[in-house]
């Protein structure tokens, strides 16, 4: 099959895995007189939590000295105990988000704790992802898996966090054995595979969890992504079809299907998930108008995909695409031009 070739460096792009930065906590200066607590709240614009594993530095003045370190839990909340008297400000990043620092503020000892919400914007990272033994996206499978087992997972993704694999595989593999069809850790497994890149070992993970449960949209997703990144839009197609009838909100699933149907040359349904993943409740990636733009372009709808290069651009005015986008811009308003003026002589 001959497949538009116009995405290639998007792509490229679009599948990069951010990587996390990985620090040893440290602890936090001041005694128990002339300190207080500091709570750091991670959300999106929509004010939903930005979850686990997220790294949150604690730093002195407008400088760049950390002077803590912690992580994020599910609900992407962090605490600093006992940080003395003064000015800070924290800064956040992970897989998944683009760094970012909160304003300034002042620690007062008046306060037993201050609540501090940084706002993060994701970044377009299609590697796969681990979860939480605690996230509300559970498998069936994983409902009578016993305690040991899912403390095992976070001990993982834990380990993960700060780029220690072995010990991520340890507890992986102790959570299997203790829970075989345990669909969460299968999935987990994969993503550590994902990161240390070992294909064949991330395969053979993401297929066992999909084994014990095709309906298991976490693993269906980082599935999809791998047949994306092997050249196999068709089966990639599959997986992100029955990981969008789970989930039909998730605007990355649609995103994700979107482009799959782009490159198996399904115009309409490519364009039909990335307006639907632009219509969702949830933040959406500014790729679904690239999508979008170039399913119109091959239906030679080309009003309509200018307007989707014009929302992209709204979206994502900076950086490499945005520029790119500008010149498809150029040549599609060149072409108008020239329908109501006539070539330039």
């Amino acid at each position: 099959m001959s497949y538009p070739r116009r995405l290639a460096p998007f792509l490229s792009l679009l599948l990069l895995i951010a990587a996390g930065h990985s620090q040893i906590r440290s602890g936090i200066p001041g005694g128990f007189s002339n300190t207080g607590n500091v709570h750091v709240h991670v959300v999106f614009a929509n004010d939903r939590a930005a979850g686990p594993y997220l790294m949150v530095q604690l730093m002195e003045g407008p400088g760049n000295n950390a002077i803590a370190t912690t992580y994020t839990d599910d609900r992407g909340e962090a605490e600093f105990g006992a940080v003395a008297v003064g000015g800070y400000h924290v800064e956040v990043q992970g897989d998944g988000i683009q760094t970012t620092s909160s304003e300034m503020f002042e620690v007062d000892n008046r306060k037993v704790t201050q609540s501090q919400y940084v706002t993060v914007r994701r970044v377009e990272d299609t590697g796969p992802k681990p979860l939480s033994a605690k996230s509300t996206m559970i498998s069936a499978s994983d409902l009578n898996v016993p305690p040991k087992a899912r403390k095992e997972v976070d001990k993982a993704n834990e380990a993960m966090a700060l780029h220690n694999w072995k010990k991520a595989l340890e507890h992986l593999n102790q959570a299997i054995s203790l829970a075989p069809q345990y669909a969460t850790a299968y999935n987990n497994l994969g993503v550590l595979y994902a990161k240390t890149n070992d294909i064949p070992h991330e395969e053979e993970a993401l297929k066992k969890a999909v084994a014990v449960d095709d309906h298991f949209a976490p693993a269906l997703v980082n599935y999809g992504k791998l047949c994306l990144n092997q050249k196999n839009p068709a089966q990639a197609e599959v997986l992100l079809q029955k990981a969008a009838n789970a989930e039909p909100t998730n605007s990355e699933t649609l995103m994700l299907l979107a482009y799959s149907e782009y490159m198996n040359r399904h115009f309409d349904a490519a364009i039909t998930n990335a307006l639907q993943a632009h219509s969702s409740e949830h933040e959406h990636p500014s790729f679904v108008h690239y999508i979008a733009a170039r399913a119109y372009q091959q239906q030679n709808q080309q009003q309509r995909a200018l307007a989707e290069f014009q929302t992209f651009l709204l979206e994502e005015p900076k950086g490499p695409r945005a520029d790119h986008v500008r010149a498809d811009v150029a040549k599609i308003q060149s072409v108008n031009q020239e329908a109501r003026t006539g070539p330039v002589q």
